[in-house]
């Protein structure tokens, strides 16, 4: 089984425990995630199951939508309400100045938004996890990352609880916990996330996610693969079909001649390459050839 299902993550898990789960409900060992959701947030995470593992970095890279809630007047060790509190503050509930506070983020308002990651985050800085150092009670310089956050706005105001909800559509990479955080230093009080949903990751839509237990029942009925996406239907990139000496040189990982085939308009210059037999790979035009990125091909 190749391709890509659409999970959708429940409170509680950690994204390593859906792999394990749909390993099993799958039956397949190569299986993997493209984008790690907290264990209490919920929502899309894309699961790739046989050759389409060999595509997770392409599929995680893509833009991702959350909604989100962020508490006033709080700051905890983790950037989240399930961490301890480490600062509290009197909040002066102000609709427009959150609004204001939030769309200086935007990326219209301030261009690329240079984030300082969490503690407890997986990024390693000299060989080790962050989170690690954390558990520890180490807190070390993080440099900040350049992320980007193409639309925000604020969702909803709940001020019996000095909170409020956001929408963020943004790059790889982005912490929403630390863009919390980074929300209440502008707003003075301190802030932290609490409710935490993946709307969309790339293509993938909370609304055709499926939750576990429909997994384990649609495998149980053998209709299974009735819900695997293929990843080339999911990576919008043009489809270019080869045969002979060019099939040949394709199925062996060599390049193939610019001038031996006809090149379509293409996003990042990228292409799916087919043989005679099926998928080959997703090959890069570097200007004279197109080399292999990524081979899909059992061969």
């Amino acid at each position: 089984m190749t391709g890509v299902i659409n999970v959708y993550k429940e409170k509680g898990y950690t994204s390593h425990d859906v792999v394990a789960i749909m390993r099993k409900i799958a039956g397949t060992k190569k299986i993997g995630h493209t984008g790690t959701l907290d264990p209490d947030a919920t929502g899309v995470l894309p699961i790739c199951l046989g050759r389409a593992t060999k595509l997770a970095e392409h599929l995680a890279s893509a833009d991702k939508t959350y909604i989100a809630e962020v508490i006033l007047g709080i700051e905890t060790n983790t950037g989240d309400i399930s961490g301890e509190a480490i600062s509290k503050k009197a909040v002066e509930y102000s609709t427009d100045a959150i609004t204001k506070a939030v769309q200086s983020f935007h990326f219209d308002v301030c261009g690329v938004y240079m984030q300082i990651p969490p503690m407890y985050s997986a990024i390693k800085i000299g060989g080790k996890k962050l989170y690690e150092l954390a558990r520890k009670g180490d807190v070390i310089d993080r440099p900040a990352r350049p992320v980007v956050i193409h639309d925000i706005k604020v969702l909803e105001f709940f001020p019996e609880k000095d909170a409020f909800t956001i929408e963020v559509k943004c790059s790889k990479g982005t912490y929403i916990r630390s863009l919390a955080v980074d929300i209440g230093q502008i707003l003075g009080c301190g802030a932290t996330m609490g409710e935490l949903v993946r709307t969309r990751s790339g293509a993938f839509s909370i609304n055709a996610a499926f939750k576990l237990d429909e997994l384990r029942e649609t495998a149980h009925l053998g209709r299974l693969s009735e819900l695997v996406l293929l990843a080339d239907e999911l990576l919008p990139y043009p489809k270019i079909h080869i045969s002979g000496a060019e099939m040949a040189r394709a199925l062996n990982g060599n390049p193939i001649p610019n001038s031996a085939v006809v090149l379509p308009t293409s996003i990042d210059n990228k292409y799916w390459v087919y043989g005679e037999n099926g998928l080959i790979g997703l090959y890069v035009n570097d200007g004279t050839k197109l080399r292999v990125d990524v081979m899909m091909n059992e061969v």
